[in-house]
């Protein structure tokens, strides 16, 4: 497969292409900064130079022109303020899902967040990003050109992924790290049958692969 992933540069996204490259999958990375770009090579992906904050919809069509899936990864991330959490966890996943439909690429996948919703309450930063991220997952649902899988991890780690996971349309909070939540996408963008499913994920028993075959299609 022929996949694109934006936020390339991301803590999850490179260990997600890491892993697809190393399936002999074709990786592209959409990365702000030119610098980036070596860390996306020594991942074995294609780095992309692409501001979507800044991007049209026909910019970057013209990316996903021709891939057989679509991975939204970017983040504003923890030390970005409110502004960026409205241009980029939520304005940026809605332009790149907007242009996976034009580039017609079917399959996409989102990173969002455990607790992420359109209602969410409050004004500190992290209530307005849960916002955001819901805002954002309302849209991509409601856009039937998609083939939309959405995955909402619990709290990220950097320890050591263990391949045992617990994923369900709910399990509560709890932590994840970043190596089982790069495998269990891997896994997902393999199994179509994923499609039309919000999905949390938190540490748990099951490995990877028996947990995303033991929702696909519910």
């Amino acid at each position: 497969m022929r996949i694109v992933i934006a936020g390339g540069h991301g803590q999850i996204a490179l260990r997600l292409e890491r892993l697809l490259a190393a399936r002999g999958n074709e990786v592209a990375g959409i990365i702000r900064k030119a610098e980036q770009g070596d860390a996306l090579r020594e991942a074995g992906a294609e780095p992309v130079l692409l501001d979507l904050e800044s991007a049209s919809v026909e910019e970057v069509a013209a990316h996903l022109q021709g891939a057989d899936a679509a991975v939204f990864a970017a983040g504003a991330g923890p030390g970005s303020g409110v502004a960026r959490k409205d241009t980029v966890d939520k304005g940026a996943a809605v332009l790149f899902a907007d242009a996976a439909v034009r580039a017609r690429v079917r399959r996409h996948v989102v990173v969002s967040s455990m607790g992420a919703d359109p209602e969410h309450k409050g004004d500190d930063v992290f209530d307005v990003y849960l916002r955001a991220k819901g805002e954002a997952d309302r849209y991509v649902r409601g856009l039937d050109a998609l083939d939309w899988t959405i995955l909402r991890p619990g709290q990220l780690t950097n320890d050591a992924g263990t391949g045992l996971v617990r994923l369900e349309a709910h399990t509560g909070r709890g932590p994840i790290p970043r190596d089982d939540v790069a495998a269990v996408l891997a896994e997902l963008l393999e199994t179509p049958a994923t499609a039309g499913l919000t999905l949390e994920l938190v540490g748990g028993s099951v490995p990877v692969s028996v947990a995303v075959k033991s929702v696909a299609g519910n």
